[in-house]
């Protein structure tokens, strides 16, 4: 189970960090991604990381803003995003997978709930 949270309203130009607690003893078998949703729009890719921490992957708009990352002795990858823009509005949606780091939202294996980020202009 993945329970994301964090999120809230913040303006343009702000950050956030939002954590993403795995329960289970099996986290660090997972590849873990962040994925987002704005009202409208598909679920889409925003960052990726390895089982270590030592690879990470980011969606072109995000990429120098956002920094992903794990802790795996508290079953817990972070998203900390800096520099925000109205157009990061969505909800954000943390996901494991088994196999391998994936950019396909359909292809991961768990989702967490979801945690609602608000960037007012």
């Amino acid at each position: 189970q993945l329970q994301a949270s964090g999120g809230g309203l913040v303006q343009a130009g702000g950050s956030l960090r939002l954590p993403c607690a795995a329960s289970g003893r099996t986290f660090s078998s997972y590849f873990m991604g962040w994925f987002r949703q704005a009202p409208g729009k598909e679920r889409e890719f925003v960052a990726t990381i390895s089982l270590g921490g030592r690879f990470t992957d980011y969606a072109d708009s995000v990429k120098g803003r956002f920094t992903i990352s794990r802790d795996n002795a508290e079953s817990t990858v972070y998203l900390q995003m800096n520099s925000l823009r109205p157009e990061d509005t969505a909800v954000y949606y943390c996901a494991a997978r088994r196999s391998g780091p994936t950019a396909q939202a359909g292809l991961n294996d768990y989702w967490g709930q979801g945690t609602l980020v608000t960037v007012s202009s």
